[in-house]
């Protein structure tokens, strides 16, 4: 970018004209137009780069950069499960800070650990590109909902009030005064959301909560669903023995709850509602939902 604008500069300073009307022109100051004309004047082309930045020069090489990365990506040391910037530099001869900063550029987190779960589904590229196609390209006079259940939504009282510092700080002890269950139902192309709570996850709460979502759904819309795995919501099982109407099912492969965008809902419902003490749980989420769907935003 730096050698474009200077050769910018060049040219139409050949175009003639002032100083002043080259830098107008460019959009530059008088001083930058008077420099790098002064410099193209003297050495041509080669005057247009970068001269030598004062300082020491380097002392690690790229060829040293690289060994640092593959042998942290491709190697254990001998009595440790993973490198640290001390082993790694007394196995390179480096400095712990030299590795260090060659971690951070690269984002190299020897120490951590994320766990994934691959899907064992046979239909898994199948019933991605059934969800993924539906939310894409949805049918045309249709709604498409995306399904789940949220189970087991705790009101953790602290023994004591939170702090509300930065950050805040609460209680490491804490009371469970019960437990509920949240069904819902995210409409893809608005954001809201259609919710209900249960004492219990079973079929039948299930069945009820598709009938709510029937007689919420204008009659003249195709529905479909998107829904993942659970026993309670396999066609097989007994939710969906007797749908209240028909009804369009597109399920999410074993272990792919991730695909089901209510997913991404409800992890704004963890973090803005649950993830701090929540006296009245069933209360505070119901109020939620209501201003949420005042102001919907649809995922992407």
């Amino acid at each position: 970018m730096a050698l474009a604008l200077r050769a910018r500069i060049v040219l139409r300073s050949a175009d003639g004209g002032t100083i002043g009307e080259v830098a107008h022109d460019i959009g530059v100051s008088r001083n930058m137009v008077s420099k790098w004309r002064s410099r193209f004047q003297a050495g041509r082309l080669d005057g247009l780069s970068d001269e030598p930045r004062p300082g020491r020069p380097r002392t690690i090489t790229d060829d040293v950069i690289e060994q640092v990365i593959v042998k942290t990506l491709e190697s254990t040391p001998d009595k440790d499960t993973h490198w640290s910037t001390r082993s790694m530099a007394a196995c390179t001869g480096m400095s712990q800070s030299a590795v260090s900063r060659i971690w951070r550029a690269f984002g190299l987190k020897p120490h951590a650990i994320e766990t994934w779960k691959p899907s064992t589904d046979p239909l898994f590229v199948d019933k991605v590109r059934d969800v993924v196609g539906l939310y894409m390209s949805p049918p045309e006079n249709a709604l498409v909902l995306a399904v789940d259940e949220k189970g087991q939504m705790q009101a953790i009282d602290r023994t004591m009030p939170i702090l509300l510092t930065t950050p805040a700080r609460m209680t490491h002890d804490y009371m469970r005064p019960g437990a509920t269950s949240l069904f819902a139902a995210l409409d893809l192309s608005s954001g809201s959301v259609i919710a209900q709570r249960y004492r219990r996850h079973r079929h039948q709460e299930f069945l009820r909560f598709l009938r709510l979502i029937d007689v919420g759904v204008p009659k003249d819309l195709d529905l479909h669903l998107v829904l993942d795995n659970y026993a309670t919501t396999k066609p097989q099982g007994k939710g969906m023995a007797d749908p209240p109407s028909p009804v369009h099912l597109h399920f999410t492969p074993t272990s792919s709850s991730w695909l089901n965008l209510v997913e991404r809902w409800f992890a704004e419902l963890t973090n803005r509602k649950l993830r701090r003490s929540v006296t009245e749980v069933e209360a505070d989420v119901r109020g939620w939902i209501n201003e949420w769907n005042e102001d919907p935003k649809p995922f992407i």
